[in-house]
């Protein structure tokens, strides 16, 4: 299906999170016309009412659902969507997907069943989770990052290489990446030590990362108000994402962009000039 990008519209879930805002400012650079679609945009996953005025008209759209794809939830609400986004002509679907997880499986199926023109985009470990979200406060306050990363290997990428990449699929003139599951990533292994001492390195700070067993940190989780629910899948989540099986790069980012993707130390010196852990 070709794309004529000029005249484009694109949906995209989550635009007020982390990798929804990326996407919807590369789609507006690109000069795709932008329809956000969060909760204060009048966007439920969770309220099927809402999904066809968000949808009607559009050509295609990022899905990412909260707070994860491989949630018990997800499949059914991720198949029922492309199917009505189907039905209303918005045929190429770009779901954001995780490295190695398995519980994203059915949700990945629920997508392919949809015979939408679909890709989903295997997501390395974000470099951003250090700089939002609930890891960040540690970091910036007390200079410690503690979190359930052992001494695994990640190969961190830069939320704007996914949102590159989604762009690029969305707007691909052919249907080279139609039915294709993307893994992209970062182009250097670290550690969370190794990178806690590259932010370090970056502000000038002592930081320090301490990890712990991934039930530890869900009992903290649970004692800041989680949902038990939710600190469950989490600790799971943790316990086999964080095994070593993803301690592997890919050529996703440079196949799709024709370039190299951002390395790590040019997002810590970033952040730092932007005062994202001064205390």
């Amino acid at each position: 299906m070709a794309q004529n990008t000029r005249k484009m519209t694109v949906v995209v879930t989550g635009s007020s999170g982390r990798t929804g805002r990326r996407v919807a400012e590369a789609a507006r650079a690109a000069g795709l016309t932008v329809r956000e679609a969060s909760r204060t945009r009048g966007f439920d996953w969770r309220d099927r009412s809402t999904w066809a005025d968000t949808l009607r008209g559009a050509d295609g759209a990022y899905l990412v659902y909260p707070p994860d794809v491989g949630s018990p939830e997800a499949a059914l609400a991720v198949g029922l969507l492309a199917h009505e986004a189907v039905s209303l002509g918005v045929r190429r679907l770009v779901l954001l997907s995780s490295r190695g997880e398995e519980a994203a499986r059915p949700t990945e199926e629920a997508l392919r069943e949809s015979w939408a023109d679909w890709t989903v985009v295997r997501a390395a470990w974000f470099a951003q989770n250090f700089s939002e979200g609930p890891l960040v406060e540690g970091l910036r306050e007390s200079g410690e990052l503690v979190f359930p990363g052992g001494e695994v290997r990640e190969p961190f990428i830069d939320v704007r290489d996914i949102a590159d990449v989604v762009v690029a699929v969305l707007t691909a003139e052919d249907d080279r990446y139609v039915g294709r599951a993307l893994a992209i990533t970062g182009p250097r292994l670290l550690t969370f030590g190794e990178a806690v001492a590259e932010i370090a390195a970056a502000t000038g700070r002592a930081l320090t990362y301490r990890p712990v067993p991934a039930r530890e940190y869900g009992e903290h989780l649970a004692g800041s108000g989680v949902p038990a629910e939710e600190v469950e899948f989490l600790v799971d989540l943790f316990e086999s994402l964080l095994d070593g099986r993803n301690s592997y790069l890919t050529d996703g980012v440079r196949e799709v962009l024709g370039r190299a993707p951002r390395d790590f130390a040019d997002f810590a010196r970033e952040g730092a000039a932007a005062g994202v852990w001064k205390r």
